[in-house]
């Protein structure tokens, strides 16, 4: 009968030699060399030695302080890591920002940190983190030699690109609000650049991505609530035939306005459900296109020849620009479907490196680069950011 006792024992010992947490790899003088070397590598992603505690860690190391090394490089590590692959602004200098970038979770930290030590080396583990999109690299490039205004731009821009999801598309939309600029992309060339209005500062474009599934052709225009108490409604009540003239009418949907010359979208928008009811299309006020700052919107995207950047995305379908101009002729709405979705990124860059390689800024549209300068001044962690609100804007819901 001792047996079986003896076996409970010998299980129940096994069960918790299994169960215990295996120990931490240790950071050797060697590791923690390499650490010191990737913090003051820092600056070249335009963020500041003094955030990973380097002076006080380097001191350790000078005195081959193994306890004070083991102490303070793992929150250099952990902290170095999240700034590189999810940045180091907190969510309030993230204004109106919901694009999807890597998140770095403390249990993903405390995995690269395992990996860094058991072999694949620090400054490696650390160095594949950052974004390594071309925009990336060149706006690093630009750094040497910039003056301290241009540097903090700089500095501000590389932030946004470790926001950034790190797959963009192969075939993809990139409209920067700042440029007032949309280029299709595909294998990373711009194929087509097309000029854009965007948001007016008290209506501003919010950064997101989307997927556009297909190109509505004459599409409707179900008026947001915030304009038809602004304009339509009082237009409807004042002058019910001058509304008629322009296409609006009482639908289930709310005020609509029906295809036509005064349609304020035009004869095409892109379909790309989002929570912001914010979309590419066409407009009637084309000579706004001109004008170098077109921030005239109620934040939807306004392009510039629509109909050349539909009949580029619906290659490969039936879709050819003949039937795209008779189908526009005929004045009905029509979906078009792509022949796979496209995904399209609304962002926010003020500065970034042409194709001449020269470096582009521009002028910060709605005062978003302070509170992200600020940021990478200051010491404080940044915490798991929380999107804001989805808000109305001119454009139809999805």
């Amino acid at each position: 009968m001792a047996v079986p006792h003896l076996v409970r024992i010998l299980l129940a010992l096994l069960l918790v030699l299994l169960c215990r947490p295996l120990a931490a790899a240790q950071w050797t003088l060697s590791a923690a060399g390499e650490l010191v070397a990737a913090v003051d590598e820092a600056p070249a992603h335009g963020l500041h030695p003094a955030r990973y505690g380097r002076d006080a860690l380097w001191t350790a190391l000078a005195a081959g302080d193994a306890e004070a090394v083991g102490r303070l490089a793992p929150e250099s590590f952990r902290r170095l890591a999240s700034d590189l692959m999810g940045g180091a602004a907190p969510p309030a200098a993230r204004r109106h920002w919901h694009l999807a970038g890597p998140v770095p979770q403390p249990g993903l930290l405390d995995a690269l940190m395992a990996r860094a030590l058991a072999g694949e080396g620090v400054r490696a583990v650390l160095a594949a983190l950052a974004p390594s999109h071309p925009q990336y690299r060149a706006l690093q490039a630009a750094l040497p030699g910039a003056d301290r205004a241009t540097a903090t731009r700089i500095a501000v821009n590389l932030e946004r690109w470790r926001w950034m999801p790190r797959d963009l598309g192969e075939r993809h939309l990139f409209v920067n609000v700042p440029a007032f600029e949309a280029r299709l992309v595909e294998g990373g060339r711009p194929v087509a650049v097309h000029r854009v209005i965007v948001g007016k500062t008290r209506t501003p474009t919010p950064q997101f991505s989307a997927l556009v599934t297909a190109v509505t052709l004459n599409p409707e225009w179900v008026v947001p609530a915030s304009i038809q108490r602004e304009s339509v409604s009082r237009l409807m009540a004042s002058n019910p035939a001058r509304a008629r003239a322009l296409g609006y009418v009482r639908t289930p949907a709310g005020v609509t306005q029906l295809p036509g010359p005064h349609n304020q979208l035009g004869q095409m928008k892109l379909r790309m459900p989002n929570p912001f009811s914010v979309f590419l299309h066409d407009t009637q006020a084309k000579a706004l296109f001109a004008r170098p700052v077109r921030a005239f919107s109620h934040g939807c995207i306004r392009t510039e020849r629509p109909l050349d950047l539909a009949e580029v995305l619906l290659a490969g379908t039936a879709w050819t620009r003949a039937r795209i101009d008779a189908a526009i002729a005929a004045g009905t709405t029509v979906d078009a479907e792509l022949a796979r979705p496209v995904p399209v990124h609304i962002v926010y860059f003020t500065a970034e490196v042409g194709p001449d390689g020269a470096l582009r800024l521009h002028d910060d549209l709605y005062g978003r680069d302070a509170p992200v300068a600020e940021a990478l001044r200051s010491g404080a962690p940044r915490a798991v950011a929380r999107a804001d609100a989805a808000r109305e804007t001119e454009c139809a819901p999805a």
